[in-house]
């Protein structure tokens, strides 16, 4: 088994991959207006329209509604990340913060209020865990 990406169901596509695209420098692949991807060397972050939940089972997604799940980017330095989102992001959870797990994190929301972690690996553990 492998996990291939993470979907976020939104109201506004066009808004959701807008914001991602400027956040994480990817551009987005478009399948219809209902439905792009943001691939990046690790993982793929899927964005689709409440028009595609029904496909699926009807009622069982709802827009702008997560409260446990957070994305998690690996960035090269989570401080310039911070300083070029500074102004374009409305709503930081916290400033980069080093985590007890040897994580430097950026955590801040998406217009759709979904938790986004920008983090950078700092300690020797840390570093070698997700060494390329």
């Amino acid at each position: 088994m492998e996990l291939v990406s993470i979907r976020i169901i939104t109201g506004d596509v066009a808004r959701l991959v807008g914001f991602y695209e400027r956040v994480t420098g990817a551009r987005a692949t478009w399948a219809n207006e209902d439905f792009a991807e943001l691939r990046t060397a690790r993982a793929t972050l899927a964005i689709g329209s409440t028009r595609t939940v029904p496909l699926f089972a009807p009622g069982s997604a709802r827009p702008a509604d997560n409260r446990s799940v957070i994305i998690e980017f690996l960035v090269d330095d989570v401080d310039a990340v911070y300083r070029n989102l500074t102004g374009f992001v409305t709503d930081f959870v916290n400033e980069p913060t080093t985590m007890p797990w040897g994580n430097k994190a950026l955590l801040f929301r998406d217009p759709d209020g979904n938790l986004v972690n920008f983090f950078t690996p700092v300690t020797p553990a840390a570093i070698e865990k997700f060494a390329r």
